[in-house]
């Protein structure tokens, strides 16, 4: 689970591919630069993970019979699409950044790209002694540079069905805490099926159920004792908060069932940079920077999925493909009670 967040961290910001001199130098250009630059960096990664986060919601679009408790367990794996990987940056937008030919913009890679080959920027930086300084820093890369194409994420799940065609559902990812990782993420949803309170419910051939879900994940990497830049107290914390509501429609059969999804996806992320920094400016010279930025993010989009389930006596198999911003493929293994 520790490896998994790592992988998360890294998306969420550029901890693991900022070397010391790109944190220290973007940041002496200008804390609105910097934030700029880390807010077109690392959207796709949110965006990618708060899709991950909603997959797997719903297994079937018939509701289990009153009572019956289910827990599963869901693995997630989000694939990279070409444009999630780079960003245009136009060098209008940045107060103190230039490309070193005067392009007016390059096409960069995000957290979820590769800088093939290193793309570099022109950094102007106020002295205090020698008045205005350039220099030229390497833009990071991202994990497009280790071929990692997907984004991946896991959970266990369970529902209860308390009325007839109702299910409460709760989700929950297995705390992580150590010296440098925290993380948590819970979910809760509920699902009714529509077609239940017909007359001669079990006659009909298709079942129709709707899910409205709400996820939460509160994450933290602490990095300081890395030394990346001198400082005290140095994170991340990052907030993700996501709606999904959702249509199901699918077979109501003993055994393989298939069904269909579309829903939508509303949510925001909030990413921090925490602690003290001590930029250089020059080689006498350095700026004490607290607390340096906070960046917030809206998303939001269509979702339409394709699932079937084995079901065999208490045992089942889950295997469902999400179509949307991020494409995704989730394998659940469910025990009913």
């Amino acid at each position: 689970m520790k490896t998994l967040f790592q992988l998360v961290a890294t998306l969420l910001f550029v901890t693991t591919v900022y070397s010391q001199d790109n944190i220290d130098e973007l940041l002496a250009a200008g804390i609105a630069d910097a934030q700029r630059f880390t807010t077109d960096y690392i959207a796709p990664a949110n965006e990618g993970l708060a899709y991950g986060l909603n997959n797997g919601w719903s297994n079937n679009a018939k509701a289990p019979r009153r009572f019956k408790f289910e827990l599963s367990i869901i693995g997630n794996a989000s694939f990279i699409k070409d444009e999630k990987k780079t960003f245009l940056m136009n060098i209008s937008d940045y107060e103190n950044i230039r490309f070193p030919d005067n392009s007016p913009s390059k096409s960069v890679a995000t957290s979820l790209g590769n800088n093939d080959p290193d793309v570099s920027v022109i950094v102007t930086y106020d002295d205090p002694i020698f008045g205005n300084q350039e220099v030229e820093v390497t833009l990071p890369t991202g994990i497009g540079s280790a071929d990692v194409n997907l984004i991946p994420t896991a959970f266990l799940q369970g529902s209860f069905s308390p009325f007839k065609g109702t299910q409460v559902k709760a989700r929950y990812f297995p705390t992580v805490n150590t010296e440098e990782v925290n993380l948590g993420l819970y979910g809760v949803g509920i699902q009714q099926e529509f077609t239940s309170w017909l007359p001669a419910e079990k006659l009909w051939p298709v079942a129709i159920s709707g899910l409205v879900a709400y996820t939460h994940l509160d994450a933290s990497y602490d990095f300081t004792e890395t030394g990346i830049v001198d400082g005290e107290n140095q994170q991340i914390q990052t907030e993700v908060n996501t709606i999904l509501a959702q249509l199901i429609v699918g077979t109501r059969l003993k055994i393989i069932n298939l069904y269909g999804t579309l829903g939508y996806i509303n949510g925001s992320s909030k990413t921090d940079l925490l602690g003290t920094y001590r930029v250089s400016n020059g080689s006498f010279t350095s700026e004490e920077i607290t607390d340096p930025f906070s960046i917030d993010q809206d998303i939001s989009g269509v979702r339409a999925s394709v699932g079937a389930t084995l079901k065999l006596g208490f045992f089942g198999l889950t295997a469902e493909y999400s179509m949307g911003e991020f494409d995704s493929a989730s394998l659940g293994i469910n025990i009913s009670i």
